[in-house]
């Protein structure tokens, strides 16, 4: 087998479309977006580029293209660990252990060139949201959007290598006709009859106010916690334009408390039940086919990619004032029928426990693993958040 570093146009194209390869007889897998996946290794539009560098391999049995894999540092990431930590992503590769491991070593060995400590993955070169961790259960089911699906068998490259799970990413599924459980009724009860707080979409608000809102409660609520960077208004804008083209605003939800935001649960459609269609190409043909299918199609599922409450409202019910509001407000849309709650860490118990309460079942898991590369540190999970 020969591991040849992607330079060429030739083989970026080879490693963008090696997972037509892999999945060729698998159902459930829906491919990614080409163009989306071409921009996270394209300098001009990543801007991880300015403080961070990445580096891309493929693997070939003779003229067959048999695996590839992605590694990156970034100052932005690496910077919230306690050691220097660098990323492995994007991995594909046939079943064969020797064939993986050529992969998986060649990308540590490249991190420890570049002074890493430790290794994540697989991880995405940039935002935790997308192309993050490893599916790990369920592989009977469409992905979600933008989230990774793979083959069952990655699980033992990763762990036989030396890898161990540094947390689970934990997906809910809930019928959005099961009423709201009684205490979830009640602490909206509660929170409502103090003054100043109201409960809204986003339905009519612009993308500016919209991104304002949003960069307000997760700096409120995450910021400066293990991990969890501020994030600039740019930032929020930026994200809001590209959910454009998918948003709802009618399940986007905002609370405040005297006109400021304090809490959030912000949903998408399921856009993978348009993108099935898509074939992962958004050419002029596959922009028609999904808008198509985004307006006239069938839609059931709802996904809700962050829900948040500023710190200093914890305890008050302003979480469960959301979930009564969207039975409430949203469920007589008719529009979905049920919800998934998606990327709740297991180190975050109170969102556990909020999915559990609310009556979500756990149907999908995926670890994000972690590999000590110097020899005088020692593995620990990720910290649970209190």
């Amino acid at each position: 087998m020969n591991l040849i570093r992607v330079e060429s146009k030739a083989d970026e194209s080879q490693w963008l479309n090696l997972p037509r390869y892999i999945y060729r007889n698998d159902a459930n897998w829906i491919p990614h977006i080409t163009k989306d996946i071409d921009g996270i290794f394209i300098s001009a539009k990543n801007k991880l580029f300015s403080q961070g560098k990445a580096i891309r391999w493929i693997l070939k049995d003779g003229e067959q293209i048999v695996g590839r894999i992605a590694a990156f540092v970034s100052k932005k990431y690496s910077d919230g660990q306690k050691q220097k930590t660098g990323g492995i992503g994007f991995f594909e590769c046939i079943d064969n252990k020797e064939a993986a491991f050529s992969l998986i070593d060649t990308a540590c060995k490249w991190l420890e060139g570049e002074g890493m400590q430790a290794v994540d993955g697989p991880i995405n070169f940039g935002e935790k949201e997308a192309y993050w961790g490893l599916l790990v259960d369920n592989f009977a089911d469409m992905g979600s959007f933008r989230m990774n699906y793979n083959p069952i068998y990655y699980r033992a490259f990763f762990e036989d290598y030396g890898f161990h799970v540094y947390y689970a990413q934990l997906c809910y599924k809930r019928d959005l006709y099961l009423p709201a459980q009684e205490v979830f009724v009640r602490k909206t009860n509660i929170l409502l009859t103090e003054p100043g707080y109201t409960i809204t979409s986003a339905k009519g608000k612009s993308l500016e106010q919209i991104a304002i809102d949003f960069v307000t409660v997760y700096n409120s609520a995450w910021a400066g916690l293990h991990g969890f960077k501020t994030m600039k208004l740019q930032q929020a804008r930026n994200a809001m334009k590209a959910m454009k083209q998918v948003m709802d605003k009618d399940i986007m939800v905002f609370v405040y408390h005297h006109g400021k935001p304090i809490g959030f649960y912000i949903n998408l459609p399921e856009v993978n039940e348009f993108m099935q269609h898509v074939n992962g190409n958004l050419n002029w043909w596959g922009v028609l086919k999904f808008l198509y299918y985004r307006y006239f199609g069938k839609r059931n599922t709802m996904v809700g990619i962050v829900f948040g409450v500023d710190k200093t409202y914890h305890g008050k019910g302003v979480e469960g004032a959301m979930i009564k509001w969207t039975e409430d407000n949203i469920v007589s849309l008719n529009r979905y029928k049920e919800t998934i709650l998606t990327w709740i860490g297991d180190f975050n118990p109170k969102m556990i426990k909020i999915a559990e309460n609310l009556g979500a079942e756990k149907y999908r898991t995926l670890h994000t693993y972690r590999k000590i590369l110097d020899p005088n540190l020692t593995f620990v999970r990720h910290p649970t958040l209190g």
